[in-house]
């Protein structure tokens, strides 16, 4: 399975990492950062918001756009009216990494809040998303236990971030519930086969307690995929690949979030 291979591979490059960058260095260069945005106050509506993905490749397409700059299509996605940026930063499978990330934050300041996307397993990471100027991180339910699930979101919580936790299927959705989180993501895309049903998301937004702000994530290429989630109860979405691969990617960014409202 492609998603045991990436935990597999993430827990040896978070070894490294932390050999490489200690923990105190970490905290140094977290002490010059600005106290982060309120990512899941910036998706709570009307009308329905757009988190935008800064995304070079993935393991099921490969390169998506050889020539991007992450900065010029960060900055496309905050002049056109994306609510959110989430930036890849896995370099293995998705040609990511962490300078993206903060070259991103540096463009951008604090006009427009980040998502750290990554597969992230170890308390390490959080505190280096922090560092290098994340707002929110994505916890994905499928690669965590209960208690390690617990930790990390109290932790992302606790220095100020957003944890936003990620479910792809019903039994994910009640374990997360009882940790009564801010922000939910529903993946489309189920991570070990990477077969996507859009309508996951509506079978799953109904276990959600009040409160709760609903994203929807993958499978979104229209106008007519973003409502479709707002009439299944969506309060943002998240778009990747189609907005990456674009033709013109303002008057995309421009569809989705003025086309999407309906």
């Amino acid at each position: 399975m492609i998603l045991d291979e990436i935990v597999a591979h993430k827990r040896q490059e978070v070894a490294r990492q932390r050999q490489a960058v200690p923990l105190a260095e970490l905290r140094a260069r977290a002490a010059r950062r600005h106290a982060p945005l309120d990512f899941a106050a910036a998706l709570r509506g009307p009308p329905v918001r757009l988190i935008a993905e800064v995304k070079r490749a993935s393991p099921s397409r490969g390169t998506l756009r050889p020539d991007l700059d992450p900065v010029r299509l960060a900055r496309t996605y905050a002049d056109n009216g994306a609510a959110a940026i989430s930036v890849l930063t896995d370099p293995r499978f998705f040609q990511g990494d962490l300078v993206c990330l903060a070259r991103i934050r540096e463009a951008l300041g604090t006009t427009i809040p980040l998502l750290r996307k990554d597969f992230v397993l170890d308390p390490y990471q959080v505190h280096e998303s922090y560092a290098w100027g994340a707002d929110a991180v994505l916890l994905i339910a499928a690669i965590l236990p209960d208690d390690g699930l617990a930790a990390l979101c109290a932790l992302v919580e606790g220095l100020g971030m957003t944890a936003m936790v990620e479910v792809h299927n019903e039994e994910e959705t009640q374990r997360v519930v009882r940790l009564h989180p801010r922000l939910v993501g529903v993946n489309n895309r189920n991570l070990r086969d990477f077969r996507v049903d859009l309508d996951t998301f509506g079978r799953l937004r109904p276990l959600f307690p009040p409160g709760v702000v609903a994203v929807a994530e993958s499978g979104i290429r229209s106008a007519a995929d973003v409502r479709r989630a707002v009439a299944m109860g969506a309060d943002a979405v998240l778009v990747g690949e189609a907005l990456v691969t674009a033709a013109d990617v303002a008057a995309m960014v421009h569809e989705l979030v003025v086309g999407g409202a309906g």
